[in-house]
């Protein structure tokens, strides 16, 4: 099995596939006019303005669902693997790839807003709702298929490798048992998931900022004290990532391999994920809720990544593998294995005593809440494969349940395995995204235009599908119409909210196109 999730890992993060996602990212830049500059502020704006109703919640509810999804151990263990595979220089290609990345997280969120549904009395969308809506009846497998590897990953892959890292970090700053750690995750995990999607997003809301803000101040405390160090740090990774120093210019390839595949692990952009997310917010256009996710990649890599990277380096609390797979190019820390460790040795170098625990807890809270965002995203996208309100429900209760039991079971695997499992399962329904985006990809450049136009005329940002050539986004419909009605955009969307009918994933049943 072990040998099977290598070799596929190998095809699906593959160099050239590394390639293509930036390049996808570059043609959205270049098409939507370099949103994640030109509407930074816009970003912010979002996540600041708008509420929540009977059937949606906030921008920010959504934001803090995505980012808690986003944040997680790749902020963490999974930059350590990312130095410790690729050198130096992957630290640059994960800052590409946020960058670059940001016109996907746009496009795919600003998509899964235009083709939502109400299902079970909540907003829920995403890439199976927008391949099939926005791709016709043909795409149908192409739409399952992205819905059961998300399923697949979220409930059985992703929390495996959530619940190792919690393991490992607390098993090296207190001596905890593995085991009975992750049950006590997974009972944690239970009480809240069982109380429904808004209490799910109110404590990923009040959780997300306080971790990452937190963790974003030790960091700078950190590289206060090493100061002098950062000139030549910041040289090693720019030398690094063009093959240009002469310890690691031997990983040049494994660079921008393991920058773009830990990026993409870490924010989530072009797998879909964030979207899900997205689909359930409470705005007035599709490009809205696309702009405030774009923000949570910058968060997620350009803050919290980055911190991780810096302290690494700037503490020498890292190892290199050479090209062979093998030796060693550089052994700091002999004897101690990649992840939450080196971050534990980088903030304790700086303040003694402080690294073990800061670290263990902000392991914690960075894993549970991405756990909780999993729950949200499988069962998104049960709803969509099972119409069947009642045996939703079911499959709902057994995937929560799978997903505490994935969490126990991970607890007590070695990190190597847990990661390739981890990287299969992401992989799986990225590229279907992917191929997703590329085909829709006229749609979520309208919808920006769209959003542009508005927003130069002033007043009221509101989305009128037909406007932009879509038929069959029944929900934009209906707020559009009512918006024409009284006039008031918020009294619009609340309206909509209340009475809009629940489809129950009437995309599957019965395609609008």
């Amino acid at each position: 099995m072990e040998q099977f999730i290598t070799a596929a890992n190998g095809i699906l993060w593959s160099l050239p596939v590394s390639f293509g996602i930036l390049a996808l990212g570059l043609y959205f830049t270049i098409r939507m006019l370099f949103p994640q500059v030109r509407l930074l502020r816009d970003m912010v704006g979002q996540l600041i303005h708008g509420g929540s109703s009977s059937a949606g919640i906030s921008s920010f509810q959504a934001f803090a669902m995505a980012l808690g999804g986003r944040v997680g151990v790749g902020n963490i263990a999974g930059v350590a693997t990312a130095l410790f595979l690729g050198g130096p220089g992957a630290m640059f290609w994960m800052w590409v790839t946020a960058i670059l990345g940001a016109p996907v997280a746009v496009a795919e969120s600003s998509l899964a807003q235009l083709y939502k549904h109400k299902v079970r009395g909540e907003f829920r969308g995403g890439p199976a709702f927008y391949i099939l809506e926005g791709l016709g009846r043909n795409w149908r497998w192409l739409a399952v298929a992205y819905a059961a590897a998300t399923v697949f990953a979220t409930v059985i892959t992703g929390p495996q490798i959530q619940a190792n890292a919690v393991t490992a970090a607390t098993t090296e700053a207190w001596g905890w048992s593995p085991l009975l750690v992750g049950l006590g995750m997974a009972a944690l995990f239970c009480l809240i998931v069982f109380g429904g999607m808004h209490r799910l997003a109110r404590t990923v809301g009040l959780v997300v900022p306080f971790m990452a803000g937190a963790y974003i101040v030790v960091g700078l405390i950190i590289m206060v004290m090493m100061w002098t160090q950062l000139p030549t740090m910041f040289g090693l990774i720019f030398s690094s990532a063009f093959g240009a120093d002469a310890v690691y210019g031997g990983l040049l390839g494994a660079a921008v391999a393991w920058g773009v595949r830990r990026a993409v692990y870490s924010t989530e952009i072009g797998t879909g994920s964030g979207a899900q997310a997205s689909a359930a917010a409470h705005v007035s256009h599709p490009a809205k809720q696309g702009l405030a996710q774009a923000f949570s990649a910058y968060v997620d890599t350009l803050f919290v990544c980055t911190m991780t990277g810096l302290m690494i380096l700037a503490t020498n609390s890292f190892n290199v593998l050479g090209p062979d797979e093998e030796s060693l190019l550089t052994e700091n820390v002999p004897g101690v294995e990649e992840g939450p460790a080196w971050v534990q040795l980088a903030i304790d170098s700086g303040l003694p005593a402080f690294g073990p625990s800061f670290v263990a807890i902000a392991v914690f809270l960075f894993s549970f809440t991405t756990l909780l965002s999993f729950s949200f995203y499988a069962e998104t996208n049960l709803a969509y494969l099972i119409p069947n309100t009642k045996a939703q429900g079911i499959c709902i209760g057994i995937a929560r349940a799978l997903l505490a039991a994935s969490m126990v079971f991970g607890s007590v695997q070695t990190s190597s395995f847990v990661w390739s499992m981890a990287d299969f399962g992401l992989g799986l329904y990225t590229w279907v995204n992917l191929l997703a985006l590329v085909l829709l990809s006229p749609t979520a450049i309208r919808l920006m235009k769209d959003y542009d136009r508005q927003r130069r005329a002033g007043g009221e940002i509101v989305l009128d599908p037909k406007a932009i050539g879509v038929d069959n986004a029944p929900i934009w419909e209906q707020i559009h119409a009512a918006y024409e009605r009284t006039g008031d955009v918020g009294a619009a969307m609340d309206h909509v909210a209340d009475t809009a009918p629940d489809t129950r994933a009437v995309a599957v049943v019965r395609p609008r196109n």
